[in-house]
């Protein structure tokens, strides 16, 4: 994306412009925060299927190497924008941070102030079933009505 920019001698030229960039990395940064938290929930069922032994040596190779690319290419992202990784851990106040610090969290193990993704992980390893409706309207107008059932799990149904 290339901007108009003025440099110090007062001429015109065309030039990306970081700061502007940065302005808008909000959306960016979301989208990575998100992405994070999917990547570390897979990483975290990949260890749970690895100590109960149901992963075969070329799935669990083929999971970190798969674990490895998205990591790298979030961090590859995060240079691109310049966020810095440890801003896709967001608090949540009351409700703790989004992510765990670095090495705190081991699926299985219970932490005195879990993060919502360990949150996430435990529901994910136990399952959730969701039940419920959802009107969307204008003007006092129903307009669509959605019943909604989601089972939520890491083991197969």
């Amino acid at each position: 994306m290339a901007l108009v920019g003025v440099s110090s001698d007062n001429s015109s030229e065309i030039a990306p412009n970081i700061n502007k960039l940065n302005s808008k990395a909000g959306l960016a940064s979301l989208l990575l925060t998100v992405v994070e938290l999917v990547r570390q929930l897979m990483e975290a069922q990949v260890i749970r299927r690895m100590e109960e032994q149901l992963l075969s040596e070329s799935d669990l190779d083929s999971a970190a190497l798969s674990l490895q690319k998205l990591e790298e290419q979030v961090l590859r992202l995060c240079e691109i924008f310049e966020i810095e990784p440890a801003e896709l851990n967001v608090n949540l106040g009351e409700f703790g941070t989004l992510l765990p610090p670095d090495g705190s969290y081991y699926p299985g193990e219970i932490s005195n102030n879990p993060s919502i993704l360990e949150l996430l992980d435990r529901l994910l390893n136990i399952g959730i079933v969701v039940h419920g409706d959802v009107d969307l309207g204008l003007g006092n107008l129903n307009l669509i009505h959605a019943r909604l059932r989601l089972i939520l799990t890491s083991k197969p149904i």
